[in-house]
């Protein structure tokens, strides 16, 4: 009889293939190795707690590459890790959200112009079962990287544990739009509806730093601002979003998709 996971994956592997026009493409395998640090560098993700990254290859339907932090987070060995074992890992519970979120991204790259494709992330949260049968909460967030006029070939992705800041609750997906392009936050019933937006760039951009547990100095040397501004900018964000701490503010902007 085909396990959950299995059908998962055949489901999963149906929607991806709506994204490619011509498997005859082959990948760049370079892309993988030399690209991989300006990845990091250039999409809009944060890390709120231990991470790993993947590229994902939709030719194949399967991980292409992953690193080795993949270890420290679910205790698999990088050659262990594909597809198969991402899928077999989800908690039963999280099978279905999964599902519908890669529908809901899918809708969305369908009809996306090629040229936006880099404006967009794409990040939900699901729980996955550790090599010690211990369940993570791990956020997904992920971009397109490699494209043709007619194919999205490939995916870079980041998987951070933020089992610390969201034990628990209904996992949730969102759209980031990046340099002006709209947000969809928290989206509900396939419907994407544009998200108002709470915080100005700047805010956003500190939003971000605050997340990933930077100090307020630490923040004012990466943006080359004062820490009076910066502490300004904290207590405008903190009234904006109705939170008394940044424990309180991480916690808000998790569970619902803000960053």
């Amino acid at each position: 009889m085909m396990e959950d996971s299995d059908k998962l994956l055949i489901a999963a592997k149906k929607l991806w293939d709506k994204n490619i026009q011509n498997k005859s493409v082959i990948t760049n395998e370079r892309l993988w190795i030399e690209q991989i640090e300006r990845y990091k560098k250039m999409f809009n993700i944060f890390q709120a707690g231990e991470y790993y990254y993947m590229m994902f290859d939709l030719l194949i339907g399967d991980v292409a590459s992953v690193s080795n932090e993949v270890t420290n987070v679910l205790g698999y060995e990088p050659k262990e890790f594909n597809s198969q074992l991402l899928f077999d890992i989800i908690h039963p519970d999280d099978r279905v959200y999964l599902i519908n979120f890669e529908k809901i991204t899918t809708q969305f790259i369908n009809p996306l112009p090629v040229e936006e494709y880099p404006y967009y992330k794409y990040q939900y949260d699901l729980r996955f079962r550790t090599k010690k049968n211990i369940y993570k909460r791990i956020l997904v967030q992920y971009q397109v990287v490699d494209y043709d006029s007619s194919n999205v070939l490939q995916s870079f992705h980041i998987h951070t544990d933020i089992s610390h800041i969201k034990p628990e609750g209904e996992p949730c997906v969102s759209i980031v739009g990046i340099e002006g392009r709209p947000s969809y936050y928290n989206i509900k019933n396939f419907t994407l509806t544009k998200s108002f937006d709470l915080f100005t760039k700047r805010e956003r951009e500190i939003l971000k730093s605050i997340v990933e547990g930077k100090t307020s100095q630490q923040i004012a040397d990466e943006f080359f601002i004062s820490l009076y501004t910066v502490n300004a900018h904290r207590r405008n964000i903190m009234e904006k979003a109705g939170v008394k701490t940044p424990i309180e503010l991480v916690k808000k902007c998790l569970n619902g998709g803000w960053i």
